[in-house]
């Protein structure tokens, strides 16, 4: 019996594609791994340390630029000036606050306007930072400096 051409050609289609199946499986592709999961972890906003400038209870100028204030007996601020307004200052010279009207609740550098009084004369200041110190970074400063 002879068998028909065209299932002759459908028996070689069959059998290559199963040879090619076969090699296809030895030599297949692997996926990547899954990507790491990344978990989002929430920002939160810190608020600025804030403080009433009544309840300043001393200072100490560092230097021309840099004066630390002891706010309530438990924290010690570093305020900062873009001015050389301490210059030829000492630390028992006075400090001069002027409150805004409204509030006296110093959080941002713009909050606080502060001069020191030497000789009859208030040099103005012009506040570029206040931050709070560590305990740690207050028992570094030397004792002439803590205020």
């Amino acid at each position: 019996m002879k068998t028909p051409k065209s299932i002759l050609v459908l028996i070689g289609a069959l059998g290559a594609a199963t040879t090619l199946a076969a090699c296809a499986d030895e030599y297949a592709y692997a996926p990547p791994p899954p990507a790491a999961v990344v978990y989002a972890v929430p920002t939160v906003a810190v608020a600025p340390a804030c403080f009433y400038t009544r309840d300043i209870r001393n200072h100490t100028v560092a230097d021309d630029h840099t004066l630390f204030v002891n706010v309530g007996g438990r924290m010690v601020y570093r305020v900062e000036t873009s001015n050389a307004c301490f210059a030829g200052a000492t630390s028992s010279d006075p400090i001069v606050i002027q409150n805004p009207p409204g509030s006296n609740n110093v959080c941002h550098p713009i909050d606080l306007d502060v001069g020191v009084n030497t000789g009859g004369f208030t040099n103005r200041c012009i506040v570029s930072s206040i931050s709070p110190m560590t305990p740690a970074e207050i028992a570094a400063l030397p004792p002439r400096l803590r205020p």
